[in-house]
């Protein structure tokens, strides 16, 4: 044998070639993921130097003046700054209070469940408002709630009660929000714990119903621990947005009687910074919010693994 030979037999027995030989077919579908994560998080990290510039339209990113820690210095000294924080910290606590584990109990619901037509069924409509857009979730809404003409408040007037303004009331916008947002997307976000409930041993039910557990038993002792692991990659993930409400949202539900705790991070940033114009300004917003959803991370994943928890690395 000679060495071009055992080169050759070398070349097609490694374990490396021969996996994406076997495999490569799954590679191809993660290009356009690849893509979208390049065009849409990487690329965008370049205008990240604008936080640190007085950026000029007509100078460009490069050929702006640089004023280091400027644009922060104004943000952290603004009037509003400490109200615009504490609502957005307020607001995604309560996400993270009510909307975080509705997925997961839904989920556990729909896994219970043994007629697989009915459960198919309920899948679909309870997935199907994630793809219905703010605009018209907020529609719906206003439909709902208006003092004047909602739905919920005719039946609270035939009932014998008082309107309720929920739509202009600082006691009833976080509410609508939250509510509205579960319903929105607790049915999609359920999508992944099914499929970690999809992936628990049929067995340790079987063990389990042989000890004479019942139903109750088999949830709290083999289901929730079988997707603990989910649960906290999820909520670590989770706390990289703990600044970040989203925008859509909040804008179409704030107004001037909700403004002063309906004004987050977000509409803060578009009001201030983009529609005035101040470009740099308002990425000096985004980098802290990113800023300090990057260190709840890494702190969330480092208590996660101390506890003896599942973590992102």
């Amino acid at each position: 044998m000679n060495g071009k030979q055992s080169k050759a037999i070398v070349k097609k027995n490694h374990p490396l070639l021969a996996h994406f030989k076997r495999f490569y077919w799954l590679y191809v579908f993660l290009i356009p993921g690849l893509l979208s994560i390049y065009l849409f998080k990487l690329s965008p990290m370049y205008g990240l130097q604008l936080a640190f510039k007085d950026f000029s339209l007509a100078k460009g990113v490069w050929g702006s003046e640089w004023v280091g820690l400027e644009h922060f210095r104004t943000l952290f000294k603004s009037v509003n700054f400490l109200r615009v924080l504490k609502n957005s910290i307020v607001t995604s606590v309560l996400r993270l209070l009510w909307a975080f584990p509705f997925p997961i109990i839904l989920a556990l619901l729909l896994n219970e469940m043994k007629n697989e037509k009915y459960k198919r069924t309920i899948q679909t409509i309870v997935y199907l408002p994630h793809f219905i857009s703010w605009v018209i979730v907020i529609t719906m809404v206003t439909a709902l709630l208006s003092k004047s003409e909602g739905v919920i408040n005719t039946l609270i007037v035939a009932c014998g009660g008082e309107k309720i303004d929920f739509l202009t009331s600082t006691k009833w916008f976080r509410p609508v929000l939250i509510a509205s947002s579960i319903w929105k997307e607790a049915g999609w976000g359920t999508v992944i714990y099914m499929a970690a409930l999809a992936g628990v041993d049929v067995q340790l039910y079987e063990a389990a119903m042989i000890d004479g557990a019942n139903r109750w038993q088999r949830l709290l002792h083999i289901t929730v621990p079988c997707i603990l692991g989910t649960v906290t990659i999820m909520l670590i993930m989770k706390m990289g947005d703990i600044l970040n409400n989203g925008f859509e949202q909040i804008w179409l539900l704030q107004n001037a009687p909700n403004k002063e705790i309906a004004e987050v991070l977000e509409t803060y940033s578009y009001q201030v910074g983009l529609r005035e114009g101040r470009f740099s300004f308002a990425t000096a917003i985004g980098f802290f919010q990113s800023l300090v959803g990057m260190v709840m991370v890494f702190l969330s994943n480092f208590l996660s693994k101390r506890m003896g928890g599942n973590g992102l690395w």
